[in-house]
């Protein structure tokens, strides 16, 4: 996979898909074991490459902050397991599927509720709109 780009994205080209989650009313959110588990099982699922995992567990009964670096981008966690409530971030590009990981974050967190956001990143002309402004283009 190669990030050099002779150009912006056509208007109708995504760089990536990059889904938000919110994991409300979830469970084990303080097991950084179970945390990596999970963020390997959402990489397998999604058909992407695994470089590298690192989790932080902040302490006993307190959250964690985890990442799985991708060849086609990342896949991220922070937790508050106090609240029982977890951020994820799912960036992907290329022909990894990001929208499969979700079924195993539903299974490996149990939240009661999970709301998500979809976005086709550089699609649309935003792309181009972010370069022509940074200068880029001219």
């Amino acid at each position: 996979m190669s990030h050099a780009s002779a150009g912006p994205l056509s208007s109708d080209e995504a760089a990536g898909i990059h889904i938000l989650a919110d994991l409300i009313g979830a469970s084990r959110l303080d097991d950084p074991e179970h945390v990596e588990k999970v963020l390997r099982e959402c990489v397998t699922a999604a058909g992407a490459s695994l470089l590298y995992v690192y989790v932080h567990h902040f302490d006993r009964g307190e959250g964690v902050t985890g990442v799985a670096v991708l060849a086609e981008s990342h896949i991220s966690i922070h937790s508050w397991p106090e609240y029982r409530f977890a951020a994820i971030d799912i960036f992907m590009c290329g022909s990894a599927q990001p929208d499969k990981a979700l079924p195993v974050l539903d299974a490996g967190f149990r939240p009661t509720e999970m709301v998500t956001r979809r976005f086709e990143r550089g699609k649309g002309g935003l792309q181009g709109e972010i370069f022509e402004s940074l200068d880029l283009l001219k």
